[in-house]
C-alpha cells in the first residue's frame, strides 16, 4: 500500500514545478497553501457526504473515490509544507499495537 503513497508523492513532487497551466497539482502550489486546504476542506466534507449515502451495498464507489480525492489533496498539503508521506506512514506504523485510548493519552496537548 505504502508504494502506491510513495509513487504518489514522487508525481506530485514532479509536477509541483510544472507549468500551473498544464499540471492541476502545480496549479494548486501556484495558488498556495490556502487554496489547498480549502481543497482538503471540500474534499472532507464530500466523504462525510458519501459516507452518510453509503449503506455497505450500494454508494461505495462514490465514498472510495472521495477518500482517495482527500488523500490525493492531503498529500498535495504534505508537499507544499515540505513534510514527506513517509512521516506520516511512519507515525501509523508507531501505533501499531497501542490500544487508541492508550495512543492518544500519550499525546502532549
Amino acid at each position: 500500500m505504502s508504494d502506491v503513497l510513495q509513487q504518489l508523492a514522487a508525481t506530485i513532487a514532479e509536477r509541483r514545478r510544472a507549468d500551473p497551466e498544464q499540471s492541476y497539482v502545480a496549479s494548486l502550489h501556484h495558488k498556495g497553501l490556502n487554496k489547498i486546504l480549502e481543497k482538503v476542506g471540500e474534499e472532507a466534507t464530500e466523504v462525510i457526504l458519501a459516507a452518510k449515502d453509503c449503506s455497505g451495498e450500494t454508494g461505495n464507489e462514490e465514498l472510495v473515490g472521495e477518500v482517495a480525492d482527500l488523500w490525493f489533496h492531503s498529500m498535495v498539503m504534505l508537499s507544499h509544507l515540505e513534510i514527506d508521506v513517509s512521516e506520516v506512514t511512519e507515525c501509523l506504523a508507531g501505533r501499531f499495537g497501542i490500544s487508541g485510548l492508550e495512543e492518544k493519552a500519550s499525546r502532549t496537548p
